[in-house]
């Protein structure tokens, strides 16, 4: 018998097989909440949280550029039932990893554990709905099919599993501070963009956040993806420009490299560095011209001369404090404005029309600047995308913040399965010693629905 889940997720434009699978998951996580001794398992809340595919917009949504976007279909399950203290309980039903902590401002995370993420979660959510009083806690338990640490956004879709159990043992959206700053999913995204990254929101001030320089890219596919489409949208602040509905007939292939796509230690300074740059660039805009502009895409698009005039200012510009030359920050500056204005507006149109060479080549062309400019590409992401063109992909590209992580390939719904075993087949003889080979490097996924709340 179909379950009231599943036909919760099939209503919202996932497929069937995904829909049983995760329907059957959430039914395990009310078993384990009983488990727990949840006190109010009879107000448990349901959810599906996904995570998400960047097909294009490599590193620009924190400098206000747009992305082109889907979700997928593996993401968490989770089940949360409010608690009459302030205490958050909240288990990895998949590690059988229990954390506990009474919420509260000052409250803080154990460095390269995934607890950290939803510490930071509650963290802000004290901060900044101070009329709450005590914060009420949940007993929390998730599970998740999302490789980690592979690109495909486990650590965001994370934060908006704990703050969507949170915001409802709280009833958060009710609150005016709340719906001052947040009226819909894009606000949302924005927001919790910023609860991640540690910036201000409005008038809701920032702390430390988790400690990478993101943007709010992955919490805009996360709880806005359109099932069976790609959605396209500019940051700071999220919005939306156009919708263009994947190919009939074809899927998604994801290849995740073996190697660790970790936002710690030095992989994470190389990340911010890129993050880092973008502030830099704009930092140098308003001192050279005493204007205000927030963003690098705020910048360019202020006239039409405004990007000649923005390159000039950088190369004259003492950079010396900065530990970034004037090169490598037009290098930087160059790969931000062709990806964002150029390889997104032009592959979104290749899809409206259905001209899948074309699109192909733009993506040929975004996973080349990556490799040459950004330098966040290594050796398994480059061959990944290349095979998967060879093998006959319509396109491949890196996704995420580089320094590990995955490949997605646009290929034909009909020969998916057996690409996918060649392509797993050929990454595995390249690097032997890449992974462990088990079901979650190597998976097949439609454009999943965003977020959805089970009724």
């Amino acid at each position: 018998m179909t379950s009231e889940s599943e036909e919760r997720m099939r209503a919202a434009g996932m497929s069937q097989p995904a829909a049983a699978r995760h329907a059957a998951q959430l039914a395990a996580l009310l078993a384990s909440l009983r488990e727990m001794g949840a006190s109010a398992v009879g107000r448990a809340v349901r959810y599906w949280v996904p995570g998400r595919i960047e097909v294009l917009g490599k590193h620009t949504d924190y400098a206000g550029g747009r992305s082109l976007l889907c979700a997928v279909e593996r993401g968490f399950t989770m089940v949360a039932a409010p608690r009459n203290d302030a205490h958050m309980r909240i288990l990895d039903a998949r590690l059988m990893e229990l954390v506990e902590c009474d919420i509260g401002p000052e409250m803080n995370g154990t460095a390269r554990h995934w607890s950290t993420y939803p510490i930071t979660v509650a963290r802000r959510m004290a901060r900044d709905f101070p009329t709450l009083g005590r914060v009420r806690g949940a007993d929390i338990v998730f599970a998740s099919d999302l490789p980690r640490a592979a690109g495909v956004s486990s650590s965001s879709a994370l934060v908006v599993t704990t703050f969507l159990a949170l915001a409802d043992a709280n009833g958060l959206s009710s609150l005016p501070e709340f719906t001052e700053h947040i009226t819909d999913s894009e606000h949302l995204a924005g927001y919790l963009g910023a609860v991640e990254n540690g910036w201000s929101y409005g008038h809701l001030a920032g702390d430390t956040g988790v400690g990478t320089l993101g943007g709010s890219e992955d919490h805009t596919a996360i709880l806005c993806a359109r099932p069976h489409e790609l959605v396209q949208y500019t940051f700071r602040p999220v919005h939306f420009e156009r919708a263009v509905p994947l190919p009939a007939g074809y899927t998604f292939a994801i290849g995740v490299s073996g190697v660790r796509a970790e936002k710690t230690g030095a992989a994470r300074e190389r990340y911010n560095r890129a993050s880092r740059s973008m502030s830099v660039i704009v930092d140098i805009w308003r001192h050279a011209t005493g204007r205000s502009e927030a963003t690098a895409a705020a910048v360019i698009t202020s006239s039409p001369s405004a990007l000649d005039e923005l390159r000039s200012v950088i190369a004259v510009a003492d950079t010396s404090e900065t530990g970034l030359t004037p090169q490598q920050l037009l290098t930087r500056l160059d790969h931000f404005v062709v990806e964002s204005e150029e390889l997104i507006p032009t592959a979104s149109d290749a899809l409206a029309r259905n001209d899948l060479g074309m699109f192909g080549t733009i993506v040929d062309r975004s996973q080349a600047r990556a490799e040459q400019l950004l330098e966040n590409q290594i050796d398994e992401t480059i061959e990944l995308a290349r095979s998967a063109r060879e093998l006959g992909a319509v396109a491949a590209s890196a996704f995420g913040a580089g320094f590990g992580g995955s490949v997605w390939a646009l290929v034909r719904s009909d020969t998916a399965t057996d690409f996918l075993r060649r392509w797993e087949q050929c990454h595995r003889e390249r690097f032997p010693s890449s992974g462990s080979g088990d079901d979650e490097s190597f998976f097949v996924t439609d454009a999943g629905p965003s977020a959805i709340r089970m009724e």
